[in-house]
């Protein structure tokens, strides 16, 4: 497998670990075992914006999305929709920002609807990390030269998330 599957894969496990925590956050206040921690939700959504919205997402648009566009026109809608969802992600980030902060300011009251954006977007997420990985990586495995798996691995080494990094310590 390309070395930069790898590094994508291991983002992803990364980026699944920070969904998973802000589930596990909701659920935790939901039951009252705890309360809101700002600070925690707002470290995570800081990761997700300065991470995978600015650096993973637009490597995975520019390297990978890119050349399998240039090798395979079947492949069109699919990356299409991904880079759609990547677009859109800022987007849903804000909205899960937005909530947490009618949550924080309004009390209990506005905690369902923050419940709710935070299930709906790592539902999303974990949806199109899906694709990625079902669909796009198998594909680009078939389709891309060794030529360009050289510059999407040098691209992907450039900037490795700092989560992924811990675990190779």
């Amino acid at each position: 497998m390309p070395k930069a599957l790898n590094i994508i894969r291991d983002e992803h496990r990364s980026i699944a670990a920070v969904l998973h925590g802000m589930q596990h956050l909701v659920r935790q206040i939901r039951e009252g075992k705890a309360k809101n921690d700002s600070r925690v939700f707002r470290a995570m959504l800081y990761y997700l914006d300065t991470f995978s919205e600015r650096m993973h997402h637009p490597k995975e648009d520019r390297f990978l999305f890119g050349p399998l566009r240039r090798r395979e026109a079947g492949a069109d809608a699919l990356i299409a929709e991904l880079e759609r969802e990547h677009a859109s992600g800022a987007q849903s980030l804000r909205r899960v920002e937005q909530c947490l902060i009618r949550y924080e300011e309004g009390g209990d009251k506005e905690f369902t609807e923050f419940a709710q954006e935070v299930d709906r977007f790592a539902l999303g997420y974990w949806d199109h990390m899906r694709k990625e990985e079902e669909q796009v990586f198998p594909l680009a495995e078939k389709l891309l030269t060794p030529e360009d798996w050289a510059e999407i691995d040098r691209a992907f080494e450039e900037n490795l998330d700092p989560l992924a990094s811990e675990r190779d310590e």
